[in-house]
């Protein structure tokens, strides 16, 4: 997830930036006014940020997605507690041999929230629409997800953009079935479709409040009333308003085709600053809050707070950019690998449960290889490899973000600290570049070549090696600063193969390659934790934050 977005009077407009996934960072300390009253079947829970957009295919970040997995749903969902995905709307599906047909059986008498009929019409009115957006809706801050599942539109002014996506056409043969067919074949196309942007929403809906007129441009586009007050979708709450900058408010949707649950009344108070999160928490006027700091754990669990803990479902690096002519020797890049104590960072920086990282993915992700190169900690060996790069004396600049709080991040300057003891333990003198998380690091880090050693992770989207490596070393990109296209093949070939077996092996031997040519260091999977009230019960914790609301219970 990667958009950095603003909300301004008149609409929402965009700022585009890459950013890793979930919350925003806003200034501004958000208020609760207004946000406890309802009783025990009102729940609420603290935003680090507001949405940035109500309508979720035009949205990548997590505060959008939190709330758009309470009112919208998809094909597609995830089993509970994994990244796996299982059925939702479709019921069931089946793929044909050659991968280039997938036909969904989709659950029956389900309405969305205006009374518009789900069936097989909606999924290809739905479809229909991502893969014929134009203009201002084809760029990267709106349209991400289709763009980087599918590849392409069906016309575009961008070459690279224009008939070259997988999707090809949808039918509808009766209420309860919708054909997606594929110009060539998506194995992860059932996984991706259990993301909030391409959940079904409303034809009716849609049409009625000129979803599609965004104005603007792709840097700063404003988008329409349906973004931003008419989300309409098949879930168990509905939109009732959205404040900026203080809170958004949903209700239970009375048609609901499943368990509506004890929950009737979700608040979302805006509170951007971690602190006040906490402080929030401990005086009662929230329920609960996520991205809770590794030093607030202990202190809240004493206190008789709850901490629930999803499963790690990303990856933390140090990345090496290669544009530095330093780093672009792999005798110095394997040096600074060995030089560093992953299990002592892992004990000292980061939240208990926590992973020590081989690969870039996850091990619950196909493909993770236990047999890549893992650069043992060795300071020795680090430094015979420096005297045999003639680099004994090396300076480097180290670039870290402060002022921020990743799911796999949570304090960066103690992980900076950590490394830069273990570095200088082997010769290698660090210069510390820090920058302000939001926009400075990531402009630098992300859209130049002037920065040498980096930090930085990504959490998974849905359960697939692509979501992944592809995000990093799909191709040539600012960040690692090397262009090497055996490995770019190795990675997007995977990407396509059909049979699931082939495609493991496929992905094993490419996460090989990647360790074997080093353009960053794989530290840890982190565990991301979230606090609440001790009469909370059943949060539906979830890696890729699959969390909707109607299963938790209040009370004692």
């Amino acid at each position: 997830m990667r958009t950095r977005w603003q909300i301004v009077a008149g609409g929402v407009v965009v700022g585009l930036a890459l950013s890793a996934c979930a919350a925003s960072d806003r200034d501004p300390e958000g208020s609760t006014d207004g946000a406890t009253g309802g009783g025990r079947d009102t729940f609420i829970f603290a935003a680090s940020g507001d949405p940035s957009s109500l309508d979720p295919a035009f949205a990548s970040d997590g505060e959008s997605f939190r709330v758009a997995r309470q009112i919208f749903e998809g094909l597609v969902g995830v089993e509970p507690g994994t990244a796996d995905p299982a059925p939702l709307l479709a019921e069931s599906w089946d793929v044909s041999d050659d991968g280039l047909e997938y036909t969904f059986h989709l659950k029956e008498d389900v309405t969305f929230q205006d009374g518009t009929p789900f069936d097989g019409d909606a999924v290809c009115f739905n479809f229909e629409r991502w893969n014929n957006f134009t203009g201002v809706l084809q760029s990267e801050s709106l349209s991400y997800y289709w763009q980087k599942v599918n590849g392409g539109f069906a016309t575009s002014d961008v070459a690279s953009l224009n008939g070259t996506g997988k999707y090809e056409s949808c039918e509808a043969p009766d209420d309860a079935t919708a054909v997606i067919h594929l110009q060539s074949p998506l194995p992860e196309l059932v996984s991706a479709l259990s993301l909030p942007a391409f959940a079904m929403q409303s034809p009716t809906a849609l049409q009625e409040y000129e979803a599609d007129a965004v104005t603007g441009d792709g840097e700063a586009p404003v988008l329409p009333e349906y973004a931003t007050s008419h989300p309409t979708g098949t879930g168990p709450y509905t939109f009732e308003s959205w404040s900026p900058g203080e809170e958004v408010v949903l209700t239970a949707y009375d048609g609901y085709w499943g368990e509506q649950g004890q929950v009737k009344r979700i608040v979302f108070p805006i509170i951007s600053d971690a602190t006040a999160r906490r402080q929030a928490l401990q005086a009662g006027d929230i329920d609960g809050y996520d991205l809770v700091g590794p030093a607030d754990v202990v202190a809240l669990e004493e206190a008789g707070f709850q901490i629930v803990n999803r499963e790690p479902f990303n990856v933390l690096y140090l990345g090496m950019n290669q544009a530095n002519p330093d780093l672009a020797d792999l005798k110095v890049r394997q040096a600074i690998a060995h030089a560093i104590n992953k299990d002592a960072l892992v004990a000292q920086t980061l939240p208990e449960g926590t992973e020590v990282a081989t690969n870039f993915v996850p091990p619950s992700v196909v493909g993770w290889n236990e047999d890549v190169a893992t650069y043992d900690y060795d300071p020795d060996k680090a430094r015979t490899l420096l005297a045999e790069a003639g680099r004994s004396n090396l300076t480097i600049d180290f670039n870290y973000p402060t002022n921020v709080s990743r799911p796999y991040m949570p304090t960066p300057e103690q992980v900076f600290t950590a490394i830069t003891a273990d570095l200088e333990a082997v010769g290698i003198t660090v210069n510390p570049v820090p920058d302000p998380w939001n926009p400075e690091y990531l402009d630098k880090i992300q859209g130049g070549s002037q920065h040498g050693l980096h930090l930085l992770g990504w959490t998974g989207d849905y359960n697939d090696t692509y979501n992944f490596i592809g995000v990093f070393f799909g191709g040539a990109s600012n960040e690692w600063g090397f262009d090497n296209p055996d490995l770019f093949s190795a990675i997007n070939d995977a990407r396509y193969v059909a049979d699931v077996d082939a495609q493991r092996e496929a992905y094993e031997v490419a996460n090989a390659a990647i360790l074997d040519f080093l353009p960053g260091v794989p530290l840890a999977h982190p565990v991301p934790s979230l606090a609440f009230k001790a009469d909370v019960h059943g949060y539906p914790a979830s890696p890729v934050q699959d969390e909707v609301y109607n299963v938790i219970t209040l009370g004692d």
